[in-house]
């Protein structure tokens, strides 16, 4: 029994060194505090930064918002094993839900609707079209449990015309998912990934460079920077391909940002003052213990503060209620952000959405 809790255990570590972590490990006493590191860029503007390619590396990208290095095995073990989780109390409050969705009505309605799937799958429909964000179908590690199960036939799915992937984590490019969708499907991603979409033989591809945009004649969908990393293979190592938020302009008239997975960094309201955003779909969950997560994903204080320099009109949050893969229990963020929305007096500016549900705009 010990045996196989310890094998399940080096398993789990080995997954999430693929999602987050970082070089330098903290005392216990210095656990708790969150810091920011300052960008080692900050005297260039974030389209300027992009234009002069500063995150193109000679091998690999770099992340020029942040001084820290990602992938460390021994700092995932170190959360892990010896890092007091002081969430686990509430663990047993955690449900499996499985969802449900009904697809008639978005179909019917003709302009724009957001359906929160599972995890950060978002499908959003445009008109006569449909933009599937990040999608993940069912578990993507037997150790990892899946809290929102499909609860309906992948069949029933609309067909995406677009795929829009973030970056490589295994919980955002899931190649089982990739797989059961046509394989003409147009994906649009961030530079690189090559191999993965070899594998799945999806060739209909359009690579975005940060501040690049696909347009079809009606809609644009811009890649824009964010403090993230990506790997898929720890012994090729991080960022050899590259990652980022979409800025998507619809045929239907609205704005929506699509954070993916970020840290809080200093130039969302840069982003604000160049795009009028309608819907900021930010990416909240995995943000605890602080220590670990802060330099790879928002909580929802910094949640709150990156709507407001975004200065969107609303905000909806994705990444949470799938997976554990911080200590924080799944259900925890839509209260988090709750909480954190009131105390700023923007509580009338929040839409929540359980999975399965839809925003019709």
């Amino acid at each position: 029994m010990f045996l196989r809790k310890f094998l399940d255990l080096g398993k789990k570590a080995v997954f999430l060194h693929l999602l987050a972590g970082c070089t330098n490990l903290k005392t216990s006493a210095a656990q708790g505090k969150e810091e920011i590191a300052p960008s080692p860029f900050k005297d260039y503007g974030l389209r300027e930064l992009a234009q002069k390619k500063l995150h193109h590396g000679k091998e690999r990208f770099i992340n020029p918002f942040s001084t820290k290095e990602h992938g460390n095995m021994l700092r995932v073990l170190h959360w892990k094993m010896f890092s007091e989780n002081k969430f686990k109390s509430h663990y047993d409050e955690e449900k499996v839900i499985p969802v449900s969705i009904d697809w008639e009505p978005i179909r019917d309605h003709g302009s724009l609707s957001v359906t929160f799937v599972k995890h950060a799958s978002v499908m959003i429909k445009d008109q006569d079209q449909y933009i599937l964000v990040d999608p993940i179908f069912s578990e993507i590690f037997r150790f990892i449990k899946d809290f929102t199960p499909l609860d309906f036939d992948l069949e029933e799915i609309p067909r995406p015309d677009h795929v829009l992937i973030s970056h490589g984590h295994y919980d955002h490019l899931d190649t089982r998912s990739l797989s059961s969708l046509s394989g003409d499907t147009h994906v649009v991603s961030p530079l690189g990934y090559e191999d993965v979409f070899a594998d799945v033989k999806m060739t209909n591809r359009t690579q975005l460079d940060w501040f690049s945009t696909f347009e079809d004649g009606r809609r644009e969908i811009t890649l824009l920077p964010c403090d993230h990393w990506t790997m898929r293979n720890p012994i090729e190592g991080p960022n050899t391909s590259l990652w980022g938020s979409y800025l998507l302009k619809t045929a239907s008239g609205p704005t929506i940002y699509v954070s993916a997975d970020t840290a809080y960094f200093d130039r969302f309201r840069e982003i604000g003052e160049e795009y009028s955003i309608d819907l900021a779909i930010i990416n909240l969950g995995a943000y605890e213990p602080r220590w670990f997560m802060a330099g790879s994903h928002i909580n929802p204080r910094e949640t709150v503060q990156a709507f407001k320099e975004l200065g969107a009109s609303r905000l909806m949050i994705v990444h949470w209620g799938t997976f554990r893969l911080g200590d924080e229990p799944v259900h925890f963020p839509p209260l988090d952000i709750k909480r954190e929305m009131e105390k700023e007096g923007l509580s009338d500016r929040l839409v929540y959405l359980e999975h399965g549900e839809t925003l019709f705009l």
